[in-house]
């Protein structure tokens, strides 16, 4: 099975694109931290972000639901996000690459997990707060340059998927998944 991250900014419109492709039979695997906000909230921390433990909390909860849909059947499959995404986080946050954090991004690497391939939802020219979403449009667009250094220094290639309707976002993305090129090895990349 082939698998393909997707990420982007917060508030860029990748869960409808995810939804979507979730709806047209593909394999979805969901992403961790909006989960470890709701979580954590819902436990009296209203402010996870703000806690180190919360990128290791992320980790767990990420290689527990890839490692459960690693037997899904089917051609292809969709990560919401990936460990990647979660050392971009912990960059824009200050905080440290954890051990659990390193010890995943070697894990994914070494076992080339996904495609080489990341499909990266451009921001939208705004963003809509939600209790889990309290980014400004400025800092999103931080954010997004964090992250497309940090794929590009682990090898991957991104792959922009531009402002656009849901369906020809969809296109795009299903286009690209169903050419040959397959994952590429990539050396271990240090942070």
């Amino acid at each position: 099975m082939r698998k393909f991250i997707l990420t982007g900014t917060p508030g860029s419109g990748k869960t409808a694109i995810l939804r979507q492709l979730e709806v047209d039979g593909f394999s979805i695997v969901e992403e961790a931290a909006t989960d470890v906000i709701a979580l954590w909230q819902a436990n009296g921390i209203p402010e996870p972000w703000k806690d180190v433990r919360f990128i290791d909390a992320i980790v767990t909860v990420q290689r527990q639901r890839q490692l459960r849909a690693a037997n899904e059947s089917g051609e292809t499959q969709f990560h919401d996000r990936s460990a990647v995404c979660t050392a971009a986080l912990a960059r824009y946050l200050g905080f440290p690459i954890t051990e659990a954090l390193r010890a995943e991004l070697a894990r994914i690497d070494a076992e080339q997990i996904f495609e080489r391939r990341v499909f990266f939802v451009q921001n939208l020219g705004f963003v809509s707060h939600t209790e889990a979403r309290r980014i400004s449009y400025e800092e999103a667009l931080r954010f997004e340059q964090i992250h497309h250094k940090t794929y590009r220094e682990f090898g991957f290639e991104i792959v922009p998927i531009d402002p656009a309707s849901l369906a020809d976002r969809v296109s795009r993305i299903k286009a690209f998944a169903a050419s040959p090129e397959g994952p590429i090895s990539r050396t271990e990349k240090r942070l």
